[in-house]
């Protein structure tokens, strides 16, 4: 039976295309995975056959790398994480969330920032301009690479074209920052549904729907998911929150407890370096506030 790659999954339909190329073919699951508690994803390697009135069934997943249930995508082995810099404004909360979720699932993550073009000039927009680059110097000293784009304008596209190629990307971050312009900008011809901020509410609308990935020009994929704005860490560990922090976990071999919560342990390296300013505040607070939502959590349920 052939070898295929799940490129879309919209309304119990799964979108497989060979591995040989030619037309896409929209399959069903096999019910053997509702009983096993399974479902495909986009990006699953899958064995799949054809039946009789021409559509196809998926009969097997092969061998997942990666697995991310918010967005929901397999195999993706490097997140894009997209925030813009004005409407809505970057969320230093949120991005290190996401970081949070990408490290615990193994991908490797990219920072883009988006909307440089939309900075002001003068007053309120200064700010802006030194917010962004102290973030980017924060970012790129944790080890991440920070883009800083323009869809509108094309600044920063060689570089992300050069960075995303060969891999599989899952794109993600609030609604609005701007995801679908920037995959319509990288995929030539291809014309996701964009939307402003809305004035109102200060955020965005959702406009992509389902999870589908593109091939990109230079080789790899490209997957625009859905906007969403809340993560849990439900699926975490409390261990796993300070490992997935990757300045904390480089120095937590120097704590003198196993399993210490860089919270108030005595002799722990993280509490030390964040003392002698070799830690942001802003990421040790939000480590802080992500424990404390990590112990709501489990007390609710």
């Amino acid at each position: 039976m052939p070898e295929g790659l799940i490129v879309k999954a919209l309304s119990g339909y799964y979108y497989v295309q060979g591995t040989e190329g030619g037309e896409t073919m929209q399959c069903r699951a096999r019910g053997i995975f509702k009983k096993r508690g399974e479902s495909p994803l986009v990006g699953d390697r899958v064995i799949y056959g054809e039946t009789e009135n021409g559509e196809g069934t998926v009969d097997r997943i092969l061998p997942r790398s990666s697995v991310l249930m918010r967005p929901p995508i397999a195999n993706a082995d490097l997140a894009v994480l997209v925030f813009s810099v004005i409407r809505p404004e970057l969320n230093f909360t949120l991005l290190d969330k996401f970081l949070v979720h990408t490290e615990h699932a193994g991908l490797d993550s990219i920072l883009v920032f988006t909307k440089m073009d939309r900075i002001p000039e003068g007053g309120a927009g200064d700010e802006i301009r030194r917010t962004v680059e102290e973030a980017a110097k924060l970012y790129s000293s944790i080890g991440y690479d920070v883009l800083l784009t323009s869809a509108h304008l094309g600044e920063g596209m060689d570089e992300l074209r050069q960075a995303l190629a060969g891999h599989i990307n899952v794109f993600a971050g609030q609604s609005g920052v701007g995801k679908s312009s920037l995959v319509n900008a990288l995929i030539p011809g291809l014309m996701l549904e964009t939307n402003e901020i809305s004035e109102k509410l200060g955020r965005g609308k959702h406009t992509t729907r389902h999870v589908e990935i593109r091939p990109l020009r230079d080789g790899g994929y490209v997957a625009d998911t859905p906007g969403f704005s809340q993560l849990d860490f439900a699926e975490l560990g409390i261990d796993d929150i300070g490992s997935c922090f990757r300045e904390f976990r480089q120095l937590s071999a120097g704590c003198k407890f196993r399993g210490c919560t860089h919270t108030h342990e005595p002799k722990c390296a993280v509490l030390s370096a964040k003392e002698q300013g070799e830690i942001a505040a802003s990421r040790y607070d939000n480590y802080v506030d992500f424990l404390a939502e990590w112990k709501e959590n489990r007390r609710r349920y």
